[in-house]
């Protein structure tokens, strides 16, 4: 290439579950002579005792690297393979097909400059290959081709693939229908086991006139988007001077530069700038990089470093597009650990704004995500970011949702556009606050959250504690989970999106109250962890005091007060906590109260004796 460095593209295969993407990427790196003799040698003795060509070489086994994928002859895991040719260098994804690994696929499709969505001609176009046509949309692909594999089985023959050619045309036109942009699309012919159009035009296929899969990858523009700087603070070298590292996102910096940190908004010069190996003038988009400033400042992983004036404004509110990786669906009121280039946060999920459905890509209402569902959602993050549009600028735009009882990934998503809430509400600011309240009351705030089983003794407690605090001359407030479902949560039911705002309006009115400088108990069944976890952060440190009551499930039945378990076991109360709808116990309660063999009074006092010196 006339002396210049070949340019990267990274590109990912994807489809459906046998479609033939192992074996396409492994026959391609033979046919370009990215194997060693000693490696194609040891291929077709494994093809003899592990393959499933029918006595012909089996290339997938080149990229089915895991033991329980080669006897079960599918992709599970994404298996990266670098490989280039006289023009280009490339890195190549090869995803799994089977739904249940699709999180393995989206993960593959985040970098991705290219997409080879492989369909098998004798089956056409499958669920499996919508749904990954719509993540790699989703992830901002901007070269798709719908490579139609296996004409050796439809006996080469065109009428055939220019049906299955006007199928993945209209995957194409339906996902622009719906407000995805699916970028270009190509539709190409091969046999992946045979060779045939993988990198010269074959013979069989003579009545094809575009380009082998190989020109198609070769002539792909990977030319970034123009960007002024952009740079995420991955680390802080404390040297003789302290040199900030990360890798540069968008633009260029050079020594000299001024340049904006966030959240600090301090603008700064770069006195030096380093490169892995030794010291740089300059350096592009890229490149990883330790920058040295001519000032010393708290700048820590998770900062961002920018030209001037383009910070992004940083907000809390975002819509954004959700593609969902766990087994428990997502719904409204739902908080996750939020992790972006800018570091760690907490997001909750305020509400759900349609889930496309794989047979239009139209977007329709949604109570829930499901595992491998696509939607839309508003979120609010525990502090602000300087996200962007992810069609603007992928790194700044994408996230993914921790689960944070697990650390499993449950999400990922990208940024579509803030909703202004930063700069249309502001935060006002009043003389009296709470510690001047609470210095007037005499007493310290703070909330006690009785949580337990329906008749397990909740309200009975709470009401014997009042009564002592209020005999003591604190000034005290009972929100207690029923009174509230006469008035702040009539218009809520008993499903679990339901049960989540039910917590989040009670919690949010406690805190109103410990505001007010109250002592407040609050009685709510509160099954789920992560929804009193989503209480609690609510409140200041030590404000917060969890009471499990913890009555065994047999004793409440035989109280039953109410008559509710008795309509439960008859199937008339659907989601009756207990019953069919789970209790998540408590981990780490300030109380847990053992109700078994003692007095309501008794249990009251162990409350009372805890909040002593509290209040």
């Amino acid at each position: 290439m006339n002396g210049e460095e070949k340019t990267v593209l990274r590109f990912l295969t994807c489809g459906s579950v046998d479609d033939g993407k192992s074996t396409l990427i492994g026959h391609l790196l033979a046919k370009t002579g990215n194997l060693y003799d000693d490696q194609i040698a040891n291929l077709e003795k494994e093809s003899s005792q592990l393959g499933n060509a029918g006595g012909q070489v089996d290339y997938s086994l080149l990229l089915d690297g895991l033991e329980a994928e080669r006897h079960q002859g599918i992709t599970i895991d994404v298996a990266y393979r670098y490989f280039e040719t006289p023009k280009r260098k490339f890195i190549v994804a090869d995803t799994p097909g089977h739904e249940q690994y699709t999180r393995n696929m989206a993960t593959g499709a985040s970098l991705a400059q290219a997409a080879l969505i492989l369909v098998d001609a004798t089956r056409g176009v499958l669920p499996q290959t919508r749904r990954h046509a719509l993540i790699c949309s989703q992830m901002g692909i901007p070269h798709l081709a719908f490579v139609v594999n296996k004409m050796d089985l439809a006996g080469w023959n065109q009428q055939r693939f220019d049906a299955v050619r006007e199928a993945c045309l209209l995957v194409g036109q339906s996902l622009l229908s719906a407000g995805f942009n699916p970028g270009e699309i190509t539709v190409l012919p091969v046999s992946a086991l045979l060779g045939d159009q993988l990198t010269t035009h074959s013979d069989n296929l003579a009545w094809f006139q575009g380009p082998s899969v190989l020109e198609w990858l070769e002539t792909r523009d990977t030319t970034p988007p123009e960007l002024p700087l952009r740079l995420a603070v991955q680390g802080v070298l404390k040297l003789a001077e302290r040199r900030y590292t990360g890798r540069i996102l968008g633009g260029s910096v050079a020594q000299g530069d001024r340049v904006e940190l966030f959240p600090s908004g301090k603008t700064v010069t770069v006195k030096a700038l380093y490169g892995p190996k030794k010291e740089l003038s300059k350096a592009e988009e890229g490149a990883s990089v330790a920058l040295v400033f001519d000032e010393n400042l708290d700048v820590e992983r998770g900062d961002g470093v920018f030209a001037p004036g383009a910070v992004p404004p940083p907000n809390e509110l975002f819509k954004v597009r959700i593609v969902w990786m766990q087994n428990e669906p997502l719904i409204a009121g739902r908080s996750f650990d939020f992790q972006s280039i800018y570091g760690p946060a907490l997001v909750e999920v305020i509400r759900l704004d349609g889930r496309f459905e794989l047979g239009s890509y139209q977007k329709n209402s949604a109570q829930q995500l499901g595992l491998n569902e696509v939607g839309e959602a508003v979120v609010l993050i525990s502090r602000p970011l300087p996200l962007e549009p992810y069609g603007h600028f992928k790194e700044g735009g994408s996230f993914l949702f921790i689960d944070r009882k697990t650390n499993a990934t449950a999400g990922c998503g990208m940024v579509l556009h803030p909703m202004r809430r930063s700069q249309n509400v502001v935060w006002q600011e009043h003389a009296i606050d709470k510690p001047l309240r609470a210095e007037l009351l005499h007493q310290k705030p703070l909330v006690v959250w009785l949580t337990g089983l329906s008749g397990s003794g909740k309200s009975t407690l709470a009401d014997l504690v009042e009564r002592s605090l209020y005999n003591q001359g604190y000034k005290t407030m009972l929100l207690d989970g029923d009174n509230l479902r006469h008035g702040l949560n009539k218009d809520l039911g008993f499903t679990e999106r339901d049960r989540v705002e039910n917590i989040r309006r009670s919690a949010e009115a406690a805190k109103l109250l410990t505001d007010a400088g109250l002592v407040v108990l609050v009685c709510l069944i509160s099954p789920y962890r992560e929804d009193r976890k989503m209480a609690r952060v609510l409140f200041e440190q030590g404000e917060f005091v969890e009471v499990w009551v913890d009555t065994p499930l047999e004793e409440c039945e035989r109280r039953d007060p109410k008559g509710l378990y008795k309509k439960a076991r008859a199937g008339l109360l659907p989601n009756f906590t207990g019953i069919n709808s789970p209790y998540e116990k408590p981990e780490e309660p300030e109380i847990h109260l053992k109700t078994s063999g003692k007095t309501p009074e008794e249990l009251a006092n162990e409350i009372l004796e805890y909040l002593k010196g509290r209040l």
